[in-house]
């Protein structure tokens, strides 16, 4: 989560446009009286956070601050209110009500197109809430299906309430900054005529994309299309849309008018919406015959709008027209005609000053207008210490200075000969003084006058060897540059434990003996060698076993035969 301001929360993106990016939100606390709605704590609200171009550029931050109460008071049933604007930093955000539905795009391509009945009712209430901007000198400039959101049921197509939104983008986005970049604001395939050519806008560029919409809502798609944003542009400026089998004729002229190349021909926001309620009665299955009849003069309802909402902060009316030449008026006995429309523009004689070339060539007394300053009274022309005829003039000298000032600083390598800094001074040892002859001791006459105070300022002289000039050790030779090292490759050790680098290596060389063993085990008669080995084994075990068991009894009979033999040995025969 991340705070916008001081009172909101942004939880989770719902979509991105080429304005911004829309956020859900909530409500950390009541907003103050700055905003529109304050709101209460743990509400769920939509923000729409510009993109970084639209609040780095202080034309658009600006006009954001200054049109605050305009988009803050811009409430219709069929508009997404603005709550409160947010700036913080080099952030922009619009507080919204959240609209939990698709956006009328979405919502063409999941389920195909409108009836001529639905599309007209749908549309009627969009131009309701655009008559409602156009009245507050508001002008949206941006119509298409994405920036309409349906709030309702989407299994119930009637229910189904178009809530115009990006109200406030359009009037931001219309900038000095914003505009030498973009031509027009608005998307191509719905921008109008004038738009495409740079002509002042009015609030027949939003009849013209109701129009478009209108068309797409029943057809499915809009009625230009192109491979590119020039090739559309070029069909809004020069092709006529044809009318599809599937739009009754009331509906058509409705179209047909709406996008009528000449924006004085179009009908106004309020017209429209009163002659698509007139058309949806009379084009559906339960019409009467009069309602037919009026839908069939629909024409009659169009009417073109008296006076259409301007677009703000555009030009003034002939600011594009050309140049024209001023026309020239001749003297008396000169001969040249009062009045010559084709004629060339003609310059002021110049005038100048005491001297040959003074009043009297000009025939005036007045002035000579001239470029630069005059020279400073008493500075003779060519001599002295003022420029002479081939010299420049000092105030060219003074804009050269001031343009040498404002250029920037080249950044460029140095040659190591060439730099004071790796020069160090090698000082000469100074010469030897020959040694001084010894003095006798000073007499008390001369002892007092050594201890009387010395005037300032006035050492006594002193034998002191001339200052040798400063030597300077000759420039050394560059040294070698050194390669550069190949940059270090990163590992995939981020943590960097020390001493895991070593029992990694410990635990590879571990596995690769394993494995070694594994494989001398399985493909050598290694495990016969074992068996014979530990036979062997248990024989010599058994054999050394025997040995000492032998070797044990042999030790106990020894130990049990007589020691003492008898004194006296029997008497024989």
């Amino acid at each position: 989560m991340r705070p916008v301001g001081s009172k909101y929360l942004l939880e989770e993106p719902l979509g991105r446009g080429a304005t911004g990016t829309v956020w859900r939100a909530r409500q950390r606390e009541a907003a103050g009286a700055e905003a529109a709605v304050a709101g209460h704590p743990g509400e769920t609200v939509a923000i729409k956070v510009l993109k970084e171009e639209l609040a780095s550029d202080p034309d658009v931050v600006m006009r954001f601050l200054r049109e605050r109460s305009v988009l803050l008071r811009l409430t219709h049933p069929n508009i997404v209110r603005t709550r409160d604007l947010v700036v913080e930093g080099e952030l922009l955000a619009l507080v919204m009500d959240l609209i939990d539905g698709p956006d009328l795009d979405r919502y063409l391509r999941q389920n195909g197109p409108f009836s001529p009945v639905a599309a007209a009712l749908l549309t009627a209430q969009i131009a309701d809430a655009l008559a409602a901007s156009h009245a507050d000198d508001v002008v949206h400039r941006d119509l298409k299906p994405a920036n309409v959101l349906l709030a309702g049921s989407e299994d119930d197509p009637a229910g189904l309430r178009p809530m115009l939104t990006d109200f406030g983008i359009a009037r931001l986005a219309d900038s000095p900054g914003l505009t030498r970049t973009h031509e027009f604001v608005g998307t191509p395939a719905y921008v109008a005529p004038e738009s495409a050519e740079g002509r002042p806008q009015t609030s027949a560029v939003d009849v013209y994309g109701a129009g478009i919409l209108l068309y797409e809502l029943v057809t499915g798609r809009p009625p230009f299309g192109g491979g590119t944003a020039l090739e559309l542009l070029q069909r809004h400026l020069t092709e006529e849309p044809q009318r599809p089998g599937n739009v009754p004729l009331p509906l058509w002229t409705v179209i047909e008018r709406c996008l009528r190349k000449n924006p004085g021909e179009r009908p106004s926001a309020e017209n429209l919406a009163r002659a698509l309620r007139t058309v949806a009665e009379g084009i559906g299955v339960h019409a009467t015959p009069a309602q037919a009849e009026a839908a069939m003069g629909v024409a009659a309802l169009l009417g073109p709008d008296p006076s259409p909402t301007p677009v703000p902060g555009q030009a003034p009316a002939g600011a594009s027209d050309p140049t024209q030449v001023l026309p020239t008026t001749g003297r008396p006995g000169d001969g040249a005609p009062a009045y010559d429309p084709d004629a060339a523009t003609s310059f002021l004689p110049h005038v100048g000053g005491p001297g040959p070339g003074g009043p009297g060539r000009g025939g005036s007394d007045e002035g000579a207008t001239q470029v630069m300053p005059s020279m400073p009274p008493g500075t003779p022309p060519g001599g002295g210490d003022g420029p002479g005829p081939e010299e420049p003039h000092p105030w060219q000298t003074q804009l050269r200075a001031a343009r040498d000032r404002n250029e920037q600083t080249q950044i460029q390598p140095l040659d190591p000969e060439q730099d004071p800094l790796r020069r160090r001074p090698q000082r000469r040892p100074a010469p030897q003084q020959p040694p001084q002859q010894h003095q006798p001791p000073p007499q008390p006459r001369q002892r007092a006058r050594q201890q009387q105070p010395q005037q300032p300022y006035a050492p006594a002289p002193q034998h002191r060897p001339e200052p040798q000039p400063q030597r300077y050790e000759p420039p050394r030779p560059p040294a070698p540059r050194r390669e550069p090292r190949p940059p270090r490759q990163r590992t995939s050790n981020p943590m960097r434990i020390p001493g895991l680098g070593c029992l990694k290596g410990c635990l590879f060389m571990v596995l690769v003996f394993v494995l070694i063993c594994v494989l001398v085990w399985n493909f050598t008669p290694l495990p016969e060698w074992w068996d014979q080995g530990r036979q062997f084994w248990e024989d010599t075990k058994d054999w050394v076993g025997e040995a000492w068991t032998w070797m044990t009894e042999f030790g106990n009979a020894a130990e049990e035969l007589p020691t003492d033999l008898p004194s006296e040995l029997p008497a024989g025969n």
